[in-house]
């Protein structure tokens, strides 16, 4: 039902750049359970280049490469090559008689054609293949940049802006191909170029192109120095074009709340200073290229007034004759015009290489969880669940929001957790499937610890529905399916109908071919959560995280969800979190939250009789007298209980 996955032979990306994620894995503890929810690091850039980390990505395409790069040998040979053969025939055919130079034009035609012949293909090849070779190894980069994205856990997107994080691989990597065909192409083609136009103009006079030999080491020393100064303009650019776009991203992600208060013109100052500030950045890149510009320009006036006067004087002393000097100045192009267009090129690659720096400043981060060396594919046979003495923060030296979490969930149990926002719930529910790890203690299920399983096998037993539904843009069939891609339309259905949503599906004109919108819009909450409940029917997990799942929904919502739920969480183990106590009184046991840890712990009628933190809060929420009712049913149901027991005796 869904688009599948392009399955491609590429290596990934740990193979493709040799160390990027390779060092991550190797650096992961072989043995114990150290922490690993530690801030992702760098791994220093002495181990690994620059430069041979994006060579690295000619790899792939080294039978192009070869080919580009002999095409643009070629290319120079004959651009070379003209001047000579016309200043071979100009000295020696064409000073012959009239019937040889007739007799020798047919020949000197069909060379020429077929030299200019070659070139044209070469020309084609370069042109058209050397850009697709570029946009290849470009489209690979940003594969490997989202494929590491995929690798970081939650603390990673913490810290890292959602439009940071989309710059990188949307706008960074623009001018990586021209660099990636260009770089090559022009260091061969201007390479000899460059040096064999010297070697024929050396030959017309040898203390002149000394001269222009000083000069053009003098233009390459400044080249060096001001490509350092446009390199932090470049990056400062980049950075900008950065919170450009996670302003824009978070207003428009935001745009129903800015309509709410009626805030476009606050949201407007705000995006207007991002993009005043990408603007000046780039006032200041282009200030920083016209100087350059302006200089190089500068040091090819001088290298022709040299040649004129210099020249000049040389054929005044008698050591060159005019037209010698006339000849130099015709051929000195050949010479200036390939240093000019590698200079000119020095704009495309230091906008090419502030992008691939920030590529490589993700590619380089060790994700912050990793599969242990010796992990296998959990084994969920009955699916118990234990935290043991479990202590956690989002941030090293930060405050614990778990201290000391101790909770045991027999096979099949459901256990609703309550308390105070901020008391830990939602965090204990992160640490099962390992969107975070512990900083110290365990968490097992079925005896094995989580950290000793892989990372697909464990997320794979577990299931969740969230308050927060997210529905990706597609169908509602598509939405399903990503429960399980793999399952076919009759278990697409079967999962729809379970969820309750199957009716509501049918009565749409599209049926389940019926488009969502972004992140669900077109649907209401009650409808995405049956969706999103849907989906998980369809992955069929042996343990069920369901936090607030029906705390954002109308009455009548909440009951059609909540049958979908109980539905749902029958015969699988299920930690059920929930502000609102009505929707849980029919939990197995109840464990409240407090201060990071398990403060009481019993069934509903258990912990009102108690009258602790729960019957606290189920007091708040429906009053004093329901709270001595519900107590009341609960000592009179154990008086029965216990009444039934004597007489039994």
């Amino acid at each position: 039902m869904g688009p599948e996955r392009r399955q491609t032979s590429q290596p990934d990306a740990a193979a493709r750049v040799p160390g990027a994620v390779a060092q991550a894995a190797d650096a992961a503890p072989q043995g114990g359970h150290a922490p690993t929810h530690a801030p992702s690091h760098k791994v220093p850039h002495h181990h690994r280049s620059l430069v041979r980390s994006f060579l690295a990505y000619y790899k792939p395409h080294m039978g192009l490469f070869v080919a580009d790069t002999i095409c643009a040998i070629v290319i120079a040979a004959i651009d070379l090559a003209f001047p000579y053969i016309l200043r071979s025939i100009t000295g020696g055919l064409f000073q012959e008689g009239p019937d040889a130079i007739m007799g020798a034009l047919g020949y000197l035609a069909v060379g020429l054609v077929a030299m200019y012949a070659v070139r044209f293909g070469c020309k084609y090849f370069v042109s058209a293949w050397g850009h697709i070779m570029g946009a290849r190894m470009e489209s690979t980069m940003r594969q490997d940049l989202f494929d590491q994205y995929e690798r970081f856990s939650f603390s990673y997107f913490d810290r890292n802006k959602t439009g940071d994080l989309m710059s990188r691989v949307v706008s960074d990597l623009f001018d990586i191909s021209e660099a990636a065909h260009h770089g090559p192409e022009f260091g061969i083609i201007c390479g000899i170029e460059v040096v064999g136009s010297f070697v024929l103009l050396a030959t017309i006079n040898w203390k002149l192109s000394l001269v222009l030999a000083v000069v053009a080491f003098a233009l390459m020393g400044y080249n060096v120095r001001a490509n350092l100064r446009m390199r932090a303009v470049f990056r400062e650019n980049r950075l900008k074009i950065s919170d450009v776009n996670t302003q824009l991203e978070d207003s428009l992600a935001g745009a129903r709340v800015v309509k709410s208060f009626a805030n476009e013109e606050v949201e407007s100052r705000k995006f207007s200073s991002a993009n005043e500030a990408y603007l000046d950045a780039k006032e200041r890149m282009y200030h920083t290229m016209g100087s350059y510009q302006a200089m190089v320009s500068a040091f090819m006036g001088v290298l022709y007034t040299i040649v004129v006067l210099l020249g000049g004087y040389l054929v005044a002393r008698g050591e060159m004759v005019a037209v010698d000097l006339a000849t130099y100045a015709l051929y000195i192009t050949l010479f200036t015009t390939p240093i000019e267009n590698l200079l000119n090129f020095t704009e495309t690659l230091q906008k090419a290489a502030a992008g691939f720096r920030r590529l490589e400043e993700v590619l380089s981060t060790k994700p912050d969880i990793l599969d242990a060396p010796d992990a296998k594919p959990i084994e969920v046979r009955e699916g118990a669940v234990r935290y043991e003495d479990v202590r956690f923060s989002y941030a090293d030296g930060g405050p614990e929001v778990l201290r000391g979490f101790d909770l045991d969930i027999r096979p099949g149990e459901t256990i609703a957790l309550v308390g105070p926002s901020g008391g830990g719930k939602t965090t204990a529910c992160s640490l099962l499937p390992r969107f975070y790890d512990v900083d110290s203690g365990a968490i097992s299920i079925d005896g094995q610890d989580v950290r000793d399983v892989t990372q697909k096998s464990l997320r794979e037993a577990i299931g969740m529905v969230q308050q927060d539904v997210y529905l990706f843009g597609g169908t509602i069939a598509e939405n399903i399916l990503y429960g399980r891609p793999e399952a076919g339309f009759d278990e697409v259905v079967a999962a729809a109908k379970a969820a309750n949503i199957h009716d509501f599906v049918m009565g749409l004109p599209d049926g389940y071919d019926t488009l969502v919108g972004e992140r669900g819009s077109r649907l209401s909450g009650g409808q995405k959560q049956r969706i999103a409940i849907a989906r998980v029917f369809l992955k069929d997990p042996r343990i069920l995280i369901l936090d607030e799942a029906t705390s954002a929904l109308d009455n009548e919502s909440e009951q059609a969800v909540q049958e979908s739920l109980d539905a749902l969480a029958h015969g699988r183990t299920t930690i059920v979190i929930a502000h609102r106590l009505s929707t849980i009184k029919n939990a197995d046991e109840i464990a409240t939250v407090e201060g990071g840890r398990i403060v009481e712990r019993g069934t509903h009628d258990e912990l009102l009789a108690n009258g602790g933190v729960y019957a606290r809060y189920f007091r708040m929420q429906f009053g004093e007298d329901a709270g001595r009712g519900d107590a009341a049913r609960g000592d009179a149901s154990r008086a029965g209980a216990a009444d039934e027991g004597a007489q039994l005796a």
